[in-house]
């Protein structure tokens, strides 16, 4: 098709040429000293032409003879480039493929070419990224005082490079993941502090923070970012829930009394708050640090829709109602009787209103309560036992020992 092409362009310049120059009759007249010459203005075009061509021939000739030093240090720089390039490569897929020790020496190898070459010395990147390799690979290899080394001087030359600095930013969540991994909650919480902003909210950065304030005991800190991370779509909805109720719960049981337990309840967010089963575990909490009452005021705004809630939310709930009874008032039996009538087949409920009825000394009324919960095979061990305990000390209180001994004996045997 090129052929063709300039076949074309050839014939059309032919006829061009003969259509102008075949009838031209021009001539020029050359005067030097005494001497004349004529030639026809063909003739003159054409050999001018030829200077011209001639002039441009020779003035390439000795520009390519004198750049030719240039060029061939410019070549020897481009081979050199190619040959750190590759081993930059080949440092990758060796940490990748788990050859560690050979990622390094390839990395290190890349970035002394590089230093070592004139015109290359000039790309902060490369030598950074560089760096960032052989550090990923020290870090496997546990050599924490040379990927130390190797970081610093990524972030020394990263820092060297035009904004947006990737690789800078890079580096430092990097940092932050390896002291991670040295379990250094405090380190990794620094450097995630020193972020910029924008890098800060990175699902990268949020998950980093979320584990290291977990690694560092800080669940409020930890609940918060996961909460962000559940915004941002960072994890799945289904495992955001279940998290998200796991760290409450572990901000709950850091409490140490029943006043700090009271602020770490009043931080929590208000989706937490109704959370059914966040809820059960406050007031279990809260009723072993010796305030049953404000575990019953945390838990009445859900006793008052048990409807709404699921069948484990409920049981749970009654569980931790079990645990505040200390101290109840007389207003929560009808509360408690109407859960009962509400609820027939979940033997929870029987249970918790015969401790209940038991607190409020009620003990007519709580014996067959409690005889039904010790013989409901759907109940947990642990509450049957408690049931069988609690009618043992009914009949201590009527002074029939013999009955009460009997009742202590099923609450051993309980399983």
């Amino acid at each position: 098709m090129r052929f063709v092409v300039w076949l074309l362009l050839i014939a059309i310049v032919a006829v061009v040429a003969a259509a102008t120059l075949g009838t031209n009759d021009g001539l020029v007249t050359l005067y030097w000293r005494g001497w004349r010459a004529d030639l026809s203005l063909n003739f003159f075009l054409l050999v001018m032409a030829g200077a011209v061509f001639a002039v441009y021939s020779v003035v390439r000739t000795l520009d390519s003879l004198l750049g030719l030093p240039q060029r061939a240090q410019q070549w020897r720089t481009t081979r050199r480039d190619r040959i750190a390039q590759a081993a930059l490569r080949e440092s990758l897929t060796q940490l990748l493929a788990g050859r560690y020790s050979r990622a390094h020496k390839q990395a290190q190898r890349a970035v002394d070419i590089q230093a070592q070459t004139p015109g290359l010395d000039s790309d902060p990147e490369f030598t950074a990224i560089g760096h960032l390799l052989s550090a990923a690979a020290l870090h496997r290899l546990q050599d924490r005082p040379g990927r130390d080394g190797q970081l610093e001087q990524a972030l020394v030359h990263a820092r060297r490079t035009r904004p947006p600095r990737a690789t800078e930013e890079a580096a430092q969540l990097l940092a932050a993941e390896w002291a991670l991994d040295d379990h250094n909650a405090a380190r990794a919480l620094d450097l995630l502090a020193a972020l910029p902003a924008g890098l800060a909210r990175r699902t990268q950065a949020l998950r980093l923070r979320l584990q290291a304030a977990r690694l560092a005991g800080q669940p409020l800190d930890a609940l918060r970012t996961a909460r962000l991370l559940a915004k941002h779509q960072g994890i799945s909805p289904a495992a955001a829930d279940s998290l998200l109720r796991a760290l409450a719960m572990s901000a709950l049981d850091s409490a140490r009394d029943a006043d700090q337990l009271r602020q770490q309840w009043q931080q929590l967010d208000a989706a937490d708050r109704r959370d059914a089963l966040v809820c059960a575990r406050a007031v279990s909490r809260v009723s072993r640090l010796g305030a049953p009452e404000d575990g019953r005021a945390w838990l009445l705004p859900f006793w008052d829709r048990l409807r709404q809630l699921s069948t484990e939310e409920r049981a749970a709930l009654a569980l931790a109602l079990v645990q505040a009874l200390p101290g109840l008032p007389a207003d929560w039996l009808p509360r408690l009787e109407d859960a009962l009538r509400a609820f027939p087949r979940e033997p929870v409920f029987g249970y918790a209103v015969g401790l209940a009825l038991v607190e409020r000394q009620l003990w007519g009324k709580a014996r067959r309560l409690l005889e039904a919960a010790t013989q409901d095979a759907g109940l947990a061990a642990d509450c049957r036992r408690q049931a069988w305990v609690a009618l043992a000390r009914l009949a201590e209180q009527e002074q029939r020992l013999e009955a009460a001994a009997e009742c202590y004996r099923q609450a051993a045997l309980a399983r």
